[in-house]
């Protein structure tokens, strides 16, 4: 007996630390509990899929802090030191690990065409989806999520 497994979709559109993390924690834990797991990379959040993306992604603090010249690298420097202090893998690594625990990780189609990005620039395994493709997996999920 071939048992449907329960469907999972997460968006994220941000670039950032606190951006990319949750939609691949989410991810992998929706995978590792049986589920069949999608992340969808829309606007910004796309460049969490560009070769080499992953690493550039930086903290911004909130509020006026973020808007002090160079804080976002301090800020990103010291958010990176509690990431490896408390063991967290780095978001590449969350990546290729989402990967081999079957997370698909989807590019928005309309945001690679607005931002005219070459299909080859994605990391290895990505794959591009419409809007309707992806409401067509969503409107299925039991757990759809914007991050």
């Amino acid at each position: 007996m071939n048992e449907k497994k329960d469907k999972a979709a997460f968006i994220c559109v941000k670039d950032t630390l606190d951006g990319a993390y949750p939609s691949l924690v989410l991810g992998i834990n929706a995978a590792r509990q049986g589920m069949e797991s999608k992340i969808f990379y829309s606007f910004m959040g796309l460049n969490m899929v560009l070769k080499g993306g992953a690493e550039r992604a930086k903290f911004i603090p909130p509020g006026v802090m973020g808007a002090i010249p160079g804080m976002s690298s301090i800020a990103t420097g010291m958010m990176k030191k509690k990431i490896d202090k408390a063991n967290i893998p780095s978001l590449a690594e969350l990546q290729e690990m989402a990967q081999l625990e079957g997370v698909e990780l989807i590019a928005c189609k309309m945001t690679v065409d607005m931002m005219e990005i070459n299909e080859e620039k994605l990391i290895e395994g990505a794959v591009v989806w419409t809007a309707e493709d992806f409401m067509k997996y969503a409107r299925d999920c039991k757990i759809c999520l914007y991050t």
